[in-house]
């Protein structure tokens, strides 16, 4: 299969993209069953000791005929994210639900906006309720804190670096993670392990600074060939300029890029400077120790990347709700 620049797509080519593994259907599918307490196609054996197959207060108190209208609406300000799963949700949870949106995926949103519109079965509409709200909220703070981190940098055209996440994902929600950062204005680093090669410190383990740039040929050499076409970059790890300087004596085109690991911004511009002078064609990535108190300095050292953790294990969710009308 041939590599896709995710980061070259639009937002709802990307989300068609990263749902394409069935990873979002699969957690949709986990969300019913963690909420509902029954598989999707036939609910608990009859004999077990299961629960209640469904939502016990809407089935009780709820005439299962009420048609009901709600709003999803921001709470809080913030750049929304996650609206593109709300097609897929409905189509699990309440397929005759429709479903009319005001708002769009990276789109920034004041507290009171109304998002989406719903309308059916009110005891559907509360079914999907607290699923639609997670993954939206989830998603939105993603991206919120995604567009501060890239405020953040500095004006538009004042720095070459791009902002990037990491594989520092929540398990199980990784794809929609990602798209939340391309919500927020960054970008998406690989996707997994299988996308792109990052040879990092544990790789290098033993291998000193003499025998680096043999040993980082052969790997690269050894990873395009498993890996074909589909391959997006190869990638070295660096924590010295020592380690740097080796590396750049490697022919054009054997790597790609060169993480540049806690440095400060003083070795980030010496890092530069290097690289500029050795091979040109080399992008150069920092990461660790990149808060919203060093990124625009970092952005000003030159390089090209910036990745951070931040965007994806640290986000706040923002705050939407499900009102009823």
């Amino acid at each position: 299969m041939a590599y896709v620049n995710v980061n070259g797509l639009s937002l709802p080519d990307l989300y068609q993209r990263l749902n394409k593994q069935g990873l979002v259907q699969r957690l949709l599918e986990l969300a019913w069953i963690e909420d509902l307490g029954s598989e999707i196609d036939g609910g608990p054996d009859e004999g077990l000791d299961a629960p209640y197959p469904g939502d016990i207060t809407s089935d009780a108190c709820i005439d299962i005929e009420r048609q009901a209208r709600a709003a999803l609406r921001a709470r809080k300000s913030g750049v929304v994210a996650g609206l593109a799963v709300i097609p897929d949700l409905v189509d699990l949870f309440c397929g005759d639900v429709r479903w009319t949106m005001h708002a769009e995926d990276g789109s920034r949103v004041q507290a009171g906006d109304t998002l989406v519109t719903l309308e059916g079965n009110a005891i559907e509409l509360l079914r999907l309720e607290r699923t639609m709200l997670n993954i939206v909220g989830r998603l939105s703070g993603i991206a919120s804190l995604t567009a501060t981190y890239k405020h953040a940098m500095g004006a538009k055209g004042a720095t070459r670096a791009k902002l990037y996440d990491t594989r520092k994902t929540t398990p199980g929600l990784r794809v929609l993670e990602k798209y939340a950062v391309r919500c927020g204005g960054g970008f998406c680093h690989r996707i997994g392990l299988f996308d792109a090669m990052l040879i990092k410190d544990n790789h290098l383990a033993g291998v000193g600074v003499h025998e680096l740039a043999a040993f980082v040929s052969q790997a690269a050499s050894r990873g395009r060939s498993l890996a074909g076409l589909s391959l997006s970059f190869v990638q070295v790890e660096v924590d010295s300029l020592a380690q740097l300087h080796a590396l750049c004596t490697l022919p054009a085109g054997v790597i790609d890029i060169v993480l540049l690991d806690n440095m400060n911004a003083a070795q980030l511009r010496e890092a530069c400077g290097v690289r500029d002078a050795k091979a040109k064609c080399l992008e150069l990535e920092a990461s660790g120790g990149v808060n919203l108190e060093t990124i625009a300095e970092i952005a000003a050292s030159g390089v090209d990347r910036i990745s951070v953790g931040a965007l994806t294990h640290s986000a706040v969710q923002l705050d939407v709700g499900l009102d009823f009308e």
